[in-house]
């Protein structure tokens, strides 16, 4: 981990390069026209084409990306180091991606829980709730029969 106290001289240095890295994922594309038929004319509508794809923010792409060799040294600067604040907030960035996820990927739920979060099912029951419910069973109608040959026609 000493190394990678040096990497980061001062804590403009280490925000520089976590935004560069949440830049980076964005991906780098260029417009290009295409043409379009509208009508019975031709016309031209633009287009992103991406040149490199966009990634998703990871923890360990972020750690890679500042120069950390571990995710424990990633995580060890984080608890201990200098500008921890710096990253604790980018890992909340991360862990906000993830977030929007949860409602269409299963991948992020698995993220967001082993990042800490856990499911809470409500156990406690409301005040006015009774404690228990008596239930009667009232018999009516014919009598139910367990063959054909109790059948009464």
């Amino acid at each position: 981990m000493k190394r990678n106290k040096q990497l980061f001289n001062n804590k403009n240095t280490l925000n520089d390069l976590i935004q560069a890295y949440f830049k980076y994922i964005e991906g780098d594309y260029h417009i290009e026209k295409i043409p379009a038929k509208k009508n019975s004319e031709i016309d031209f509508i633009e287009q992103k084409v991406y040149d490199r794809e966009v990634e998703p923010a990871t923890i360990a792409g972020l750690a890679f990306f500042l120069g950390f060799n571990t995710r424990d040294e990633f995580n060890e600067y984080e608890n201990r180091g200098k500008f921890a604040n710096l990253i604790k907030r980018a890992r909340l960035r991360i862990e906000a991606a993830y977030e929007k996820k949860l409602d269409t990927s299963a991948g992020a739920m698995f993220a967001l829980k082993n990042m800490g979060w856990n499911e809470k099912t409500e156990n406690s029951k409301p005040a006015d709730m009774p404690k228990s419910i008596k239930v009667k069973i009232i018999e009516s109608g014919p009598r139910l029969v367990s063959n054909e040959k109790e059948v009464v026609q």
